[in-house]
């Protein structure tokens, strides 16, 4: 029996499906490997395919089992379209040598010419490493890149901190300018925010090659490019080093799950058909998202992605990835509109095995890659397994992006009042997690910042953040929205996960939705930027949240908070809106009601003796009103348990440490 149904009794009655899967996964593995080698040796594609400078030639490779005949064109043979054909080697792969080290050079650009279907069509090399937009037509072309060409990284050392504090990031808009910021600005100018605020790993969005900047990033045309739009592979790998010479780590947001469906800067129809890399037909197109699906049953897709995998950690050092859309992977109807009501839902003629045994392989490959590497998977569902070891009846994954948190917060600030908030239910959303298994908690990501939706901030404080953000305003609905900011941020990364993510600039309430240039709004960047000047102005409110973000912070990686899995709940008074809990030596204090406070607050802890304040949301540093006093608070005896006894004013949370004084 695998340790999935110890975790989830309930499954019982799936037990044969789960053994299918296992059984898939191991036939698969069997499949691509031979016994003694790993996924290791396979997932090699990058190293053999695409354009490559060696022993005093150039050598270009790809796979096209369909395609009639291939050729090479561009700036080396004045784009002559035909004068330099690829021959055929044999399993649909072509191949054509160049001689001479000057032959082809760094920067040169290139298509590839393909006949096919009685149609001749130009393309993108499918291993590209640099894709380049003509500004002038909008076009894309392949920049060659030189394998002889190597960066001078300085990492070797790098050992990341074991609490994964995430800080989600788009390089292209993390600039104050309206303009698409770059790699190397990010480095030198975000990293030392980020390290500032405390954070200790960077979520970067949008890397991976795509035609459309508003698509942020989600709509990935070239695998193994990184994106231009940003600057060039060097820059990104200068941005990677830096981090790691911060002690950052850096996580690739990847998509595998999809495909944008262009074929003259992107995979579709490169070999004249369809079902190279994806579904035939229907089951080939994303109803929601207008993407091409891959067909992860076929093994030169599976040579292709997990190939993919171990270039972006080779080749750029990234420390993991986060997986974007996996419920859409794991469905054949993509999870739309499915209530996951039920356990069969996840064992269903409708779940895609093929996709699940993908992502074990991925998430085997990783640790054979880096040891140390973090996998998050985007899973709205809760496929049970996602985050237990494959040999455990998993997937794999370290962590599942704790998507209900978010819409919980959404559902709170926007449909109830505060006198109707349900503190217990707050309590037991935010332990609704999968035994044995992590989860990243979050308040909001990017998803909630886009124009349609709305930031925690400005649901809570609307118009008034424009007029009433002075430190010498005193406004009753910034003071609400200030306060329940800092509250809710606490009450999350205490009580929901194992792990933690914030989006740039929502950590001290950035004011702005996040709007690309588009049609809409005359093909503007001033909704794509962060207003890093909000914060630094010690004039403005928003220097209190960052603070008290930044304290946070450091509070949970101090005391490690996250090795405890789960608070203990200490105490619960409902009408009072009054909930407390422990975790890892820290004792966490919430009155959520509006206009309440109560004094002599008794709350049951697990240990006698003294406890400091560490943390507390009214502190005047943090724009509060200063009603906690950061004292001794020794336990009291009743009825032969131990209680701590506080002054708990509305609207307040506090953070007490544990200082055990054994009788």
């Amino acid at each position: 029996m695998y340790k999935l149904l110890d975790y989830n009794p309930q499954l019982q009655g799936y037990e044969g499906d789960i053994a299918y899967r296992m059984q898939l996964y191991r036939d698969t593995k069997a499949r691509l490997v031979p016994d003694g080698q790993r996924l290791y040796d396979f997932a090699n594609a990058h190293h053999y395919y695409g354009i490559h400078h060696l022993d005093g030639k150039w050598v270009y490779r790809e796979w096209a089992p369909s395609a009639y005949q291939l050729y090479l064109m561009g700036d080396f043979n004045h784009w002559n379209p035909t004068s330099h054909p690829l021959q055929k080697i044999g399993n649909g792969n072509w191949e054509l040598i160049l001689e001479g080290d000057q032959a082809l050079w760094q920067g040169c650009k290139v298509k590839t010419v393909v006949d096919a279907n009685l149609t001749r069509t130009e393309h993108i090399p499918l291993y590209a490493r640099r894709v380049v937009q003509d500004p002038n037509n909008c076009s894309f072309t392949c920049e060659v890149e030189d394998d002889h060409k190597t960066f001078p990284w300085t990492d070797k050392g790098f050992r990341p901190e074991d609490t994964l504090l995430i800080y989600e990031a788009h390089v292209g808009m993390a600039q104050e300018e309206g303009r698409v910021g770059s790699y190397r600005e990010f480095a030198d100018l975000i990293l030392p925010r980020v390290k500032d605020a405390g954070y200790n790993t960077i979520q970067l969005m949008a890397i991976m090659e795509h035609p459309y900047y508003g698509s942020f990033g989600y709509q990935v045309s070239n695998f193994y490019a990184a994106s231009s739009w940003f600057g060039t592979p060097e820059d990104l790998k200068y941005l990677v080093n830096k981090a790691h010479g911060m002690k950052i780590r850096v996580l690739l947001d990847l998509v595998h799950s999809h495909a944008v469906k262009n074929t003259a800067e992107g995979i579709n129809c490169f070999d004249g058909t369809e079902w190279q890399f994806f579904h035939a037909g229907s089951k080939g197109d994303h109803p929601a998202w207008g993407t091409k699906c891959f067909n992860y049953g076929k093994t030169e897709v599976l040579h292709f992605l997990l190939s993919n995998l171990k270039f972006w950690m080779e080749e750029y050092h990234f420390d993991g990835f986060r997986f974007d859309g996996v419920t859409s992977m794991l469905y054949h109807d993509h999870g739309l509109g499915v209530s996951f009501d039920h356990d069969s839902k996840y064992f269903s003629y409708n779940t895609h095995v093929e996709a699940i045994t993908y992502l074990q392989l991925a998430n085997e490959l990783i640790r054979q890659v880096k040891p140390k590497a973090i996998t998050i998977a985007e899973d709205m569902s809760g496929m049970p397994g996602m985050c237990l070891p494959i040999e455990e009846g998993g997937m794999g994954f370290d962590y599942r992006l704790a998507m209900g948190l978010p819409d919980l917060w959404i559902r709170t600030v926007k449909e109830k009042t505060d006198e109707q908030w349900d503190v217990f239910q707050l309590w037991c959303e935010m332990c609704l997690r999968r035994p044995g298994e992590n989860s990243v908690a979050y308040v909001e990501s990017h998803d909630q910042a886009l124009v349609g939706d709305k930031t925690l901030i400005f649901r809570l404080a609307d118009a008034a953040m424009y007029t009433d953000m002075h430190k010498d305003c005193h406004n009753p609905s910034i003071d609400r929205a200030i306060a329940l900011h800092k509250m809710i941020r606490l009450f999350t990364i205490a009580a929901g996960g194992e792990a933690y993510l914030n989006f740039m600039g929502n950590e001290f309430g950035h004011p702005e939705w996040i709007d690309f240039p588009r049609e809409g709004n005359g093909w503007s960047f001033h909704y794509c930027r962060r207003q890093w000047s909000l914060k630094e102005n010690e004039e403005l409110k928003y220097q209190w949240l960052s603070a008290f973000d930044r304290d946070m912070i450091r509070l949970v990686k101090r005391n490690k908070l996250f090795t405890q899995r789960m608070g203990d709940l200490l105490l619960n008074k409902q009408p009072e809106k009054i909930l407390a809990f422990y975790r890892k030596g820290l004792v966490f204090a919430f009155n959520f009601h509006p206009d309440r406070s109560l004094e002599h607050v008794l709350i049951p802890v697990p240990n006698p003796g003294e406890y400091r304040v560490s943390l507390c949301t009214d502190d005047g540093k943090y724009g509060g009103w200063q009603q906690i006093r950061h004292m001794k608070y020794p336990t009291k005896l009743f009825d032969g348990k131990h209680y701590l006894e506080l002054y708990l004013p509305a609207r307040t949370a506090v953070a007490l440490t544990e200082k055990v004084i054994l009788p």
